[in-house]
Formats: C-alpha cells, structure tokens, sequence
C-alpha cells in the first residue's frame, strides 16, 4: 500500500481539475459524485494503509516516503515529501472519512444551486490542501497546505458571493487568519536560524537532543541552552493556531463564516481546518515540552476560551451560531489538554469531536433545508414528528458533545477535565466543569427549541419533510460515530487499555513525558470522582435547559429579562464592536487619512509626477532647437564642427 500513498492526494486533485475545466458542462449531479468518489478512494488508501501500518511492529510504523528535491538553498533543503505516523494518519481518517460523508451529504443539499459544480471544486481543493498540511513531512510544505486550506476557507465562506454579507463573512475568515499566519512564517524564520532546517524530524530530532543536553546538565527545562528561540517558536506557532483554530483573541471570524453553506460549517469549521492548529502543535510536542512558558500560554487561552465561547452560546438564536461558538468552546478545551501537556487527549478530543459535531451540523443543514432557510430556533419548535431521523442523530450528537455517557465526547472531554485537574491546577478544572456545564444547557436548549414544544411556523405555508437517503445516511454513520468512537480512548480505570494512547504513545509520548513534570499522584478513586462530577454537571446542564425550554412557545421576552448579563452574552460581548472601534477603523482612518492622502498622494505621486513635470520643462526647452528649418540645422552643425575644432587644436 506504501506506494499508493502520492494517490490519496492525487485522486481528490483530479476530481478538482476535472470539474474545474468540465464541471461547468456536465448534467445533474455528475460532478458531486465525481468530487464524492475522489475523496471515497482516498478515505479507502488511507485505510489500508492505516491497517498494515497496525500490522508493524510500533517502531516500523511510520512511512517517510519522498517525491522530489523541492528547494535546496545552501545547507538548507526541503523535499517534496510526506510522513506518514501515527499522528499524521489519525488525522488522514478523519479528513477523508468525514469528508467523504460530507461530500455525498452535499449532492443533496447543493442541488439545484447555479454553483453547484464550482461547489465541488473547491471542496475537492480544500481535501488535497488539507491532506498536504497534515502528510508533509516539513514546515514550509504543512504551511503551504495551511495557506490553500485558508484560501479555500475564504472561497466557500463566500461562495454566494452575490450577497455582501457573505463576502465580508470570507475576507473576514482571510484578514483575521492572516495575522496568524505571519506567526507561523516567524517561527519557520527562527527555526531556520536555531536549527537550519524545517524538515520535521531534523527539527524535532534537535530538540530531542535538547532535552537530553538539559538534563546532561542538571538544568531545568527551559532553562537551557536556546531555551528563548524555543519559546519565540512555539509562541509563534501558537499565534498561527490561534488563527485556523479561532482562540482568543482571534476567533472572531469563525462565527461569521456560518454565511457559507452548512457542508462547508461541517467539514472545514467543525471536523477539519480548525482543528489544524491542534495538529501543529502535537506534532511540534518535542518543542512545546521544551516551552514550559509557551505551554502555560496554551493552557491558559484554552481554558477562557472554552468558557468565553460557551457563555456566547449560551443566547444565540441562530442554530448555525450556536454550533460555531460550540466549536469556539471545543477548540478551546483541546488547547486546555494541549496546554498541560495531555497532547493524546488534545488529539482524541478533535477525532471525536469531528463525528458529534459535523453531525450537529448536517443536522441543522437538514432542519434548515426543512423550514425553508431559516435558521432562528425561536421560529421552530415541534420538528421531532417531521424529522424523525434527523432528530435522532442530532440527539444522539448532542449527547455526546454534552459528555453524557457512553457516547463518545464523553471520553474524550472526561480525560481533558481530570489532565487540567492533575497536570494543570484546580483553577483549569474548575473553568473546563463550569463550561461543560454550560455546553449541555445551550446544547439541550437548542435541542428543545427545534424539535419540542408547540410549532412556531406556519404549516398551511410549508410543511417540514425529512430529508432524501444522501443526507440522512451521513448522520446515521456519524451518529454511531459519536455513540461508540470514544471505547478507543478508555481511561485505563475502567480497567482496560488506552488503545488510542497507545498508538500515539511512539509521536507524543516523550513530549508528554516532559511537559508533565508536575502532577498529582495517581489516584484512581479521584479520577472516579472526578468522573461522577463531570457526569452530573452535565446531567444538571440538560435538566436546566429543560425546565426553561422544553415547552416554552415564546423565548426572547423572558430571557430579556435577565438584563445586562443577557445582552452581554447575546451580543458576543460586544467584541466585534470593539475590534471595529479600536482596530478596524483607526487603521481604515490612518490608511485614508495617512497613507493614502499624505504618503501615497503626496509623496509617492508627488515624486512620480514631479520627475515627469521636470522631464516635460526639459524636453520643452530642448524641443526649441528642433524648428524644421534646414539652415538653423546648417548653422548648428557648422558651429559644432568649430567648437570641436577649437577644442582639438586647443588640447
């Protein structure tokens, strides 16, 4: 299966040229399912080659396999090449997997739409750009992936590109990501400078020698010997993930990009592209343990922003909004894992995570196609009779994000909350317990708002109807998904082994090792514990919701009346107004008022126009000699004919 490996970005790349160049011409659903086949085949690659790597010994597993020589610049070279680990195929599976279910979800939900076969194009383009960022093996060719999977982020947020709304919606989702980006190209500029190389494993394999040149010398981890261009690494790095994964202070772009279609809220800003920075720093973990500042910075905008987002989504009306601050929230604790070095949890929460969440989001696609478009919960109500499975896998979803078990976010949100509890400190726990709290009540209330209580639309106008087999086939696998992906990553007191631990265990396992210096001693007792808190906040989390939503017919008076903490949470905090005052327009008035009037105008046009003024005075005077009359040319010629003479006979 090895040398099939190039195919699994290939196949998705000819699916994306040939409806580039033919889509525009084929009938019905014929580019859907070509884009839909493409990504199947690579899902099916991927599988393979995951089941021989399981077949190896765990130190035979990871597959280096090389293309082509890309840059070679002195000392420093960079190939056209893939690793293919552990790590790296966990997240193969799920960006083919889940995108796969998505793409057939998308025949149905784009059909009819004039852009269906340009949908598809970018969506195949978004597959290939994302398996690049996660196969490479180097920076700069992760980064070129991170690049085109913003590009096709901006592409789709904006596909109906005929509204302004939406159009701001993507530059947004492309300024805001850009800001991160530039951390990453500063890390890359550092590591060139510490370790003269961007390729993974000389990367990584040097601060493997670091940690060991540390401990040699009886110092400190981060205390050593390059211990501050590790930090202003991971620093930066943490900066790019804050863009793609949308961390404080810069997930401000993630609510907005509901403008595009829901398949594209699911596959990229929910199971795929946000969850990008996850990966960079898993697989960046060597260095990251070597950045105790670094990692105390990750935990610590993890956890507000779990909690932040949650509070958020706590009074949105838009279901699509309420899944986009859900994934604000969930980003947030996989940082919190990452933060305090648990890298294997912060990697499961984002497998399972992508099933119950791209199901949450196929399912409010389906409620939104049922009520004709719209998308306020507070004109829904009474759909569980129309949309019978739709409900049910929605339920089953949201069980899961809720941590109710044995559904799958239970596993892997308990294992977070008891990592911040003995690894991190009582702070970080107490914060991931109140927005898991928080996660099961707007969960439940969304829940309550859609499918229960009397109807709140007009059913003599438009009856609700359930959708065809291609969209509701991807909730049913992604609802079972969600009920049994978390046995993979059973904690050990349940009295058997962390399969998914053990795998990773070879790519994360000496980070881990080293980050998690400190701790509480193991104790089974209060892990159970601990498990039975998280267990029953959320239980009391969805009796909350219940009691206020569940037969409610009308919503946004009573909850008005909470006053200021309402308004505050329903309008986001105000944050968007206040990065609009304090950023967006002083800039917008320093580039028209500045740049553009003084620098621009006068000075730059100034000169411009200046040297072109002083070459039109110029030639004017020097055009006075051209009169068109044959005896001044005579004269001048004899005259010139003497003043050379003159000079010759003079010197």
């Amino acid at each position: 299966m090895t040398d099939l490996i190039p195919f699994i970005v290939l196949v998705p790349l000819a699916a994306f040229v040939i409806n580039l160049f033919f889509g525009s011409k084929m009938k019905g659903s014929t580019a859907g399912w070509i884009a839909t086949i493409a990504v199947f085949i690579s899902f099916f690659i991927t599988a393979g080659i995951f089941f021989e790597m399981m077949g190896r010994p765990a130190e035979e597993r990871p597959i280096h396999f090389v293309m082509l020589d890309w840059i070679h610049v002195g000392r420093v070279q960079v190939n056209l090449a893939y690793l293919i680990d552990q790590l790296s195929i966990i997240f193969m599976l799920v960006i083919t997997g889940v995108g796969a279910f998505i793409h057939l979800y998308s025949i149905a939900y784009m059909k009819g739409d004039r852009g269906f076969w340009r949908f598809f194009v970018y969506l195949n383009l978004f597959i290939v750009m994302m398996l690049q960022l996660v196969m490479a093996d180097n920076y700069l060719l992760t980064f070129l992936g991170w690049e085109g999977v913003g590009l096709c982020s901006y592409l789709l947020i904006g596909f109906w590109y005929d509204e302004d709304k939406n159009n701001n919606a993507a530059k947004k989702a492309f300024i805001v990501n850009r800001i991160g980006d530039f951390g990453f190209l500063v890390a890359m500029g550092a590591m060139l400078y510490q370790f003269g190389s961007l390729n993974y494993l000389d990367v990584l394999g040097s601060g493997n020698n670091m940690v060991d040149g540390v401990r040699h010398a009886g110092l400190a981890l981060g205390m050593g010997s390059g211990a501050t261009i590790i930090t202003i690494i991971t620093l930066m790095l943490f900066l790019g993930c804050t863009g793609k994964s949308a961390q404080i202070p810069l997930y401000v772009w993630l609510p907005d990009a509901m403008a595009g279609p829901t398949p594209v809220s699911a596959l990229i800003h929910a199971a795929t592209m946000v969850t990008s920075g996850i990966f960079l720093v898993a697989r960046s973990n060597i260095l990251f343990a070597l950045a105790p500042t670094t990692l105390a910075v990750v935990a610590a905008v993890g956890a507000v922003t779990a909690i932040f987002a949650a509070m958020i989504g706590i009074f949105q009306n838009d279901i699509k909004k309420v899944l986009a601050y859900s994934t604000v929230s969930q980003l947030g604790y996989m940082f919190l894992a990452l933060g305090v070095g648990s890298f294997t949890a912060g990697v499961f929460h984002v497998v399972t995570h992508a099933f119950f969440k791209a199901c949450l989001f196929l399912g409010s696609g389906a409620v939104i196609l049922a009520m004709h478009h719209e998308q306020d919960m507070q004109k829904m109500g009474g759909l569980k009779k129309y949309l019978p499975i739709t409900f049910g896998t929605f339920f089953i979803a949201t069980l899961a994000i809720a941590g109710i078990p044995p559904f799958a976010g239970f596993f892997s949100k308990d294992e977070i909350l008891w990592q911040a509890f003995s690894h991190g400190s009582m702070v970080l726990w107490l914060i991931g317990a109140i927005a898991a709290l928080m996660t099961a009540f707007y969960m439940f209330r969304a829940v309550f708002l859609t499918f229960y209580g009397k109807e709140r639309f007009d059913t003599h106008h438009h009856t609700p109807h359930e959708v065809d087999w291609k969209m509701w086939l991807p909730l049913v696998v992604l609802a079972i998904l969600s009920t049994a992906g978390g046995f993979l990553g059973m904690p050990s007191v349940f009295g058997a082994g962390n399969v998914f631990e053990q795998w990773l265990e070879p790519v994360v396992g000496k980070g881990t090792e080293i980050a998690m210096t400190a701790g509480v001693a193991e104790s089974p007792a209060l892990e159970w514990a601990l498990m039975g808190v998280s267990v029953a906040i959320a239980l009391f989390g969805i009796l909350l919701a219940m009691r206020f939503y569940k037969s409610r017919t009308t919503l946004a008076k009573q909850e008005a009346q909470l006053g200021a903490a309402y308004q505050l949470m329903h309008n986001k905090f105000y944050v968007d107004e206040i990065y609009d005052k304090g950023i967006v327009q002083p800039l917008y008035s320093i580039s028209k008022n500045f740049l553009w009037q003084i620098i621009d105008v006068r000075v730059i046009d100034g000169i411009v126009n200046g040297l072109a003024k002083i070459a039109e005075i110029g030639s004017g005077s020097i055009r006075r000699i051209q009169t068109g009359i044959a005896q001044n040319y005579a004269v001048l010629i004899v005259v010139g004919l003497f003043v050379v003479v003159g000079y010759l006979v003079m010197f």
